[in-house]
């Protein structure tokens, strides 16, 4: 059986310069790429691409949907911090849970959100 060796996260965005702002200056992601329509993004294992889709429907208007990472961190409370110092909007706030995780998510400028863990 093959092994899955990375994962990207493929998103829809309607601002793309907007979105990669986000991502670069208060995520901490570093654009790898840039090509017609699309940004490849990076922060450590997490891999995003940017589609500019200026016509599709936002994200923010399916929020059943809008759900779409789990990122797993070293320390959640130390990335909580340095996010909350740059205004991120916070969807859920930092907690322990009952399944062993450090949790808290956060709210993309589109919409999305970023679900970030740490295994206690």
């Amino acid at each position: 059986m093959a092994t899955l060796l990375a994962s990207t996260f493929v998103l829809a965005v309607q601002d793309l310069e907007r979105s990669v702002r986000f991502y670069v200056e208060q995520l901490g992601f570093t654009e790898d790429l840039r090509v017609d329509g699309w940004s490849f993004l990076s922060r450590g294992a997490a891999k995003l691409r940017l589609g500019h889709c200026p016509d599709s429907l936002p994200i923010s208007q399916a929020q059943d949907h809008s759900w779409f990472a789990y990122l797993h961190v070293d320390d959640a409370r130390a990335l909580q911090a340095e996010l909350a110092a740059k205004r991120v909007e916070f969807w859920l706030p930092l907690r322990d849970l009952p399944w062993g995780m450090r949790e808290f998510a956060i709210v993309t400028p589109d919409g999305h959100r970023i679900v970030f863990g740490q295994e206690l």
